[in-house]
């Protein structure tokens, strides 16, 4: 069965000044981020990539256009349902503020029971993006065959919770996964089980430099900045 390789949004304004974006419109990518998207190409070169699917934000949008323009053959195709997470009141915010939040505590070590105040749930989360993958796996394999490859670029915490989903691990334990920016994963459906063969891959080991000040205990919600 097919190959999905997951990418996350490059770098964006958000990421970089400590926002929540969620759904916020406009959110594009940083200079960074926009840097991270024009790499792209190059670092899929080689894979035969036969569809491209993405969420609806304008970050996702601008991180794929590169590697659409670079394979005129290729078009996108958008589905709302691996758009990012709903947060409702908390878009927006600074995660500085959120940290303080007694939701917070419950996000980082019970998500399965959070639904975010005038938002959804992150179980809902999760259901809705596991769908559009498997649908969108049936479908390629049915155009393309069974040894297709195609792209779904996404956020951080839709892409945390599809590897927990092909792993068979809890939602509760999706906060220990990371993915920066513009990272690549890779998993592999078979009839019998998937295969996770890559996870939040850049090519750049900066993130793992010992730092001043130890990272933090928390997973970022969102997905975070990644490497300074």
């Amino acid at each position: 069965m097919p190959t999905l390789i997951l990418v996350r949004h490059g770098r964006s304004t958000a990421n970089t000044e400590g926002l929540l974006a969620g759904w916020t419109p406009g959110v594009a990518l940083d200079e960074r981020g926009a840097a991270q998207a024009a790499a792209l190409p190059g670092r899929l070169a080689g894979l035969p990539i036969s569809e491209v699917v993405s969420s609806p934000l304008q970050r996702c949008q601008e991180t794929v256009r590169p590697l659409l323009d670079a394979r005129p053959g290729l078009t996108v195709h958008t589905d709302e349902r691996i758009g990012e997470c709903h947060y409702g009141d908390w878009t927006g915010r600074k995660l500085a503020e959120l940290k303080d939040e007694p939701l917070m505590e419950v996000v980082q070590t019970h998500p399965s029971a959070v639904r975010f105040p005038g938002g959804e749930s992150m179980r809902a989360m999760q259901n809705r993006a596991a769908e559009a993958v498997h649908e969108w796996n049936a479908r390629v394999e049915r155009d393309h065959g069974p040894d297709a490859v195609f792209l779904m670029c996404s956020h951080g915490d839709i892409i945390k919770s599809l590897v927990a989903d092909a792993l068979g691990l809890h939602l509760d334990l999706f906060q220990r996964i990371a993915v920066e920016p513009c990272s690549i994963t890779a998993i592999r459906y078979t009839r019998l089980r998937p295969f996770l063969v890559r996870l939040g891959d850049t090519g750049d080991f900066a993130s793992l430099v010992p730092r001043e000040a130890p990272p933090a205990d928390d997973a970022p919600v969102g997905g975070g900045a990644g490497a300074p």
